[in-house]
């Protein structure tokens, strides 16, 4: 909801490191992987229930999710495709979506096994993300095979479909878990409903686009 208004304030900051880091060596990839590896240390870190720790490893990992794209986007091209302008790629792509999920679903798996009187409203979440992240995906590959371009949340590797919750959002609910871990059936209730209404939407975009 909120990543259409947020990206020109985000963009800016990234593009300047991104440009600082042009001729480095250092390539989109690294920095997925360098992000995706600090979420996995974020969840570690949950299951231990050292919770300040894992806020600050999850927003680090969030600025790396950012600033591979920048990245890509700022960087001289190494790609073996000829008029090639940068080094966004369709394997960074994937690679960055894949990244994304297994980090949001893996933080609360990793929250559920520090707290396992937890772990029922932890899998009611996860199921809830699959839900938004599927209807999200699907739509993406119907969009793609369509050609249709959506480029508000700035230009990406596929078709960004909208809704109530989205990248900020989540991002945001998992800050408040790590702040307020006794909260957290109440914020996956109220969260997974959004995720759910979202899911819906989607479905209901779906069915006026492609019906």
């Amino acid at each position: 909801m909120f990543d259409a208004r947020l990206r020109p304030l985000i963009d800016k900051p990234l593009n300047a490191v991104a440009r600082t880091l042009s001729g480095t060596g250092i390539t989109p990839n690294m920095i997925t992987g360098f992000g995706f590896f600090l979420g996995l240390i974020a969840a570690a870190c949950l299951a231990f229930q050292l919770d300040y720790a894992a806020l600050g490893l999850i927003l680090a990992s969030r600025i790396m999710d950012g600033l591979d794209g920048a990245v890509a986007r700022n960087a001289a091209p190494r790609s073996r495709h000829p008029g090639a302008k940068s080094q966004e790629s369709d394997l960074g792509g994937y690679y960055d979506i894949v990244a994304d999920f297994l980090f949001y679903s893996g933080i609360i798996l990793a929250f559920a096994i520090g707290r396992p009187e937890h772990a029922l409203m932890a899998a009611f979440l996860i199921f809830c993300f699959v839900g938004t992240g599927s209807s999200f995906l699907a739509y993406a590959i119907i969009a793609a095979k369509q050609n249709r371009n959506h480029d508000q949340q700035g230009k990406k590797s596929f078709y960004f479909l909208t809704g109530i919750t989205e990248g900020s959002e989540t991002i945001f609910v998992l800050c408040l878990i790590c702040l307020f871990p006794h909260w957290f059936p109440q914020i996956a209730v109220i969260f997974g409903a959004l995720c759910l209404i979202t899911t819906f939407g989607r479905i209901l975009q779906a069915r006026r686009d492609f019906g």
